[in-house]
């Protein structure tokens, strides 16, 4: 079984930044892409970005140049930046990981809302 703790949401004020964290532990024998997603009220859930295990990243057009994903492989820990924040940005965030064969594990989701 595979964990997800994401941590990092909270409140934020329009033009503020967050960085958000979500560490997988647990039986995890590869990890092939690591990725947030996010679900705005009364929304669909929306990729945000996702990163490969070699470093290739991925970005919803809406967040190019101001979000920033990285991971670090050997922690299994994915991050997001994400800077000049909007009230549009407000969502609850889910880290997911993809294992191939093994399948995809969902964090438990981490709020964010900007807002003044």
């Amino acid at each position: 079984q595979v964990q997800l703790v994401e941590s990092g949401g909270g409140l934020v004020q329009p033009g503020g930044s967050l960085r958000l964290s979500c560490a997988a532990s647990g039986s995890i024998f590869r990890i092939y892409v690591m990725g947030w997603y996010r679900q705005a009220p009364g929304k669909q859930r929306e990729l945000v970005a996702h990163i490969t295990s070699g470093g290739i990243t991925n970005y919803s057009d809406s967040v190019k140049g101001r979000f920033t994903i990285s991971g670090d492989n050997a922690r299994n820990t994915v991050y997001l930046h994400m800077n000049s924040l909007k009230p549009e940005h407000t969502a609850v965030y889910y880290c997911n990981i993809n294992m191939g064969a093994r399948g995809i594990t969902w964090g438990q989701g981490t709020p964010v809302t900007v807002s003044s």
